[in-house]
């Protein structure tokens, strides 16, 4: 993928989640129509609290030789940092920002500095997809809500407001 076109999609992406649970409830973003599983809110909250982390990740690549990243608890975060008590609105405002922080050191970037890597806590060295992966997090999330909503089950969003999102 290009870079000016994986930049923009990384910026694209608050928006998305914006308009796919635009006009949702408190309720709504609240539910868990599938037990054990996350629901709306708690998923805002951890692609805010993990923007941070990949915020870091992609700084510290740029700037360090080989820097070691560090892995996160996202179950661990959810249970632990009152993701229901927070506000979708908040979480979504923090995420573009970062977003737009970023994109800024980015399109600063030469080509041949999109292949530096990290080398992972937890795993081996990251691949060269990784900011694509990031890029492309939340369309990931998106479309797993339209995959719930279109078999049938209560979830958190219509499906049509999610596939013209995704």
């Amino acid at each position: 993928m290009e870079t000016k076109t994986l930049i923009d999609n990384y910026l694209d992406g608050p928006q998305l989640l914006r308009k796919a649970v635009a006009g949702m409830s408190q309720e709504q973003l609240v539910a868990r129509p599938i037990p054990r599983k996350w629901s709306t809110l708690e998923v805002i909250c951890h692609l805010a609290d993990f923007e941070i982390v990949y915020a870091d990740r992609i700084k510290r690549v740029i700037a360090e030789n080989d820097p070691t990243l560090f892995g996160g608890d996202p179950d661990g975060f959810a249970a632990r940092l009152a993701y229901h008590q927070r506000n979708a609105e908040e979480e979504l405002k923090f995420t573009e920002l970062i977003r737009k922080q970023v994109a800024r050191i980015l399109r600063t970037l030469k080509q041949e500095d999109f292949q530096r890597r990290g080398i992972h806590s937890e795993a081996a060295k990251l691949p060269e997809a990784t900011a694509t992966e990031i890029a492309d997090q939340i369309r990931r999330w998106l479309v797993g809500t339209t995959e719930l909503s279109d078999r049938g089950l209560p979830g958190p969003a219509y499906p049509a407001r999610l596939a013209q999102a995704a």
